[in-house]
């Protein structure tokens, strides 16, 4: 898989030349411009599924319920779908239980992170907050206590 980088980034030490963090990606835009027109000799363009084969391409299977993960092949990709945070989390852990690997989420790092979250939110008091009265009473006895 090539790198792609930016146009003339090898000109340049602010494009990128000898910094990578500088070395990011845009699209080349220009009317006469090699890259764009996709000329042989010229840095590829991204594009989606460069460099892919059909060979290599295994099925890929979303899962949406718990019903779905007990359809699974050994040899299909699995796919979180689109679905809540407390669906996930229930998928995420009967996927981390059958120990099999998910492509669009690291599975342990998401359960952790949320039980740091759920931890947070049980140890997180509600503040009641005090009335005018009560302000204006604090307030009255700093002021005589400064008077003092």
């Amino acid at each position: 898989m090539p790198k792609f980088i930016r146009r003339t980034s090898h000109k340049y030490s602010k494009l990128g030349r000898g910094r990578k963090k500088k070395q990011v990606w845009r699209k080349p835009t220009g009317r006469h411009n090699k890259m764009r027109e996709e000329r042989n000799g010229v840095p590829p363009l991204v594009k989606i599924g460069y460099g892919e084969r059909a060979s290599e391409r295994e099925t890929i299977r979303v899962i949406r319920s718990l019903k779905d993960i007990e359809k699974i092949a050994k040899n299909e990709v699995v796919v979180i779908g689109k679905v809540g945070r407390k669906r996930k989390i229930e998928l995420s852990g009967e996927l981390n239980k059958r120990k099999i690997q998910v492509q669009n989420t690291n599975v342990n790092k998401f359960l952790k992170s949320e039980k740091v979250r759920a931890e947070k939110k049980a140890g997180k008091k509600t503040e009641v907050k005090p009335s005018k009265e009560d302000v204006k009473k604090k307030v009255q006895t700093k002021d005589e206590e400064n008077k003092k």
